[in-house]
């Protein structure tokens, strides 16, 4: 499916008079510093579709005459065109904000034949400088970049069109995930990008430090917080902790194209573990490990597989695990760095393969 760049005008491509916020002559038409070179920048290291969308209040009105909105704006479009920016589509809501028409942003009364399953909204952008456009991104289900000072309800915040194109040429690939059931709560966010932080509590400390294991070791920021059933037993925890969490993974690797895709490793005193892991699109997990104590901590042993399962089903990715020693504490915990190595290995971007899907069938 195609991805969009949904991007504003005034103060996001040009900059917007202080007093009257018209352009509406030639000498007023001024570009925002940096945007020609990086918009270029975009769509030759991306595959976004550019559509411009920009409320111009009455336009076509005493207050604001057609004729001296078109010169500037056909001017803007030349000037752009003949570096190789060119939009497929151009929105132009004309009404006053009094009006509250649905064609106005945030209203997507303009670009409702993007809602037609065709379009990746999901990754597509919503560029501009007003919480209106960040507004827009939230009605379309995309998601947004705000040219101004940082805001929590934007994606991603700056005020550099330079950093506008690093960050859409190499996105963070970050999910959340929220599993609320009448056995369990998870709130589980995950940077696949990040430097290894964590915040982890589900209540159970060895399951903590095994989870931690993960980030520390994968390089993946991970903040996972449950609330769990812990009064009945641990089950419930550990496995819907292992779906949430795999299906986070699964959603911050976005479209694979470019990664690794394999993985594996490790050695921990006196444990072998070997973990391989494959984010081929399809679950499978081969389990060769045993355990002689019934708890480690407070985890129990049997629990160990299951929660490598339940990880592979909602990541869909197949595991295959192996594990010997003598020390059961070594043992699972190097099975965790295991996992943690080869996840970094698989997905981490092969420079050769930049924008590929490492598929020989085309689709993971």
């Amino acid at each position: 499916m195609k991805k969009v760049l949904f991007i504003d005008r005034d103060g996001t491509i040009i900059l917007e008079p202080p007093v009257t916020f018209q352009i509406d002559s030639l000498e007023l038409l001024e570009f925002y510093p940096g945007v020609i070179s990086n918009l270029k920048k975009i769509v030759d290291d991306t595959d976004y579709e550019l559509i411009m969308i920009t409320n111009q209040d009455g336009l076509g009105t005493s207050s604001f005459p057609e004729e001296t909105f078109w010169p500037a704006q056909n001017k803007m479009l030349r000037i752009l065109e003949q570096e190789g920016i060119a939009f497929r589509e151009i929105h132009i809501d004309k009404s006053f904000e009094h009006e509250n028409l649905p064609t106005r942003k945030p209203g997507i009364g303009l670009l409702q034949h993007f809602l037609n399953g065709n379009y990746d909204l999901e990754n597509s952008y919503v560029i501009g400088d007003r919480l209106s456009d960040v507004k827009l991104a939230e009605n379309l289900g995309a998601k947004s970049i705000f040219i101004g000072e940082p805001h929590e309800a934007a994606t991603f915040c700056t005020k550099s069109w330079e950093e506008i194109h690093e960050f859409l040429k190499n996105p963070a690939r970050k999910a959340s995930v929220q599993r609320k059931t009448s056995e369990t709560e998870i709130q589980i966010e995950v940077n696949l990008d990040g430097s290894g932080k964590c915040s982890i509590d589900t209540g159970l400390p060895f399951f903590d430090h095994m989870l931690e294991q993960l980030g520390r070791h994968g390089g993946t920021d991970l903040s996972i917080q449950v609330k769990g059933d812990l009064h009945i037993d641990e089950h419930h925890t550990i496995e819907d902790t292992a779906l949430a969490l795999g299906e986070a993974y699964l959603k911050a690797l976005g479209d694979k194209k470019g990664i690794y895709r394999y993985g594996f490793l490790l050695p921990m005193d006196d444990v072998l573990a070997q973990v391989a892991i494959d984010f081929g699109g399809r679950p499978w997990t081969v389990w060769d490990a045993e355990f002689k104590r019934e708890k480690i901590g407070d985890m129990p042993t049997e629990m160990f597989f299951h929660f490598f399962k339940s990880f592979s089903d909602t990541a869909k990715c197949n595991l295959n695990i192996k594990a010997e020693g003598q020390n059961e504490h070594h043992k699972i915990e190097a099975i965790f760095k295991g996992l943690a190595r080869a996840i970094k290995m698989a997905v981490a971007y092969d420079p050769k393969s930049k924008d590929q899907l490492p598929s020989t069938k085309g689709v993971l």
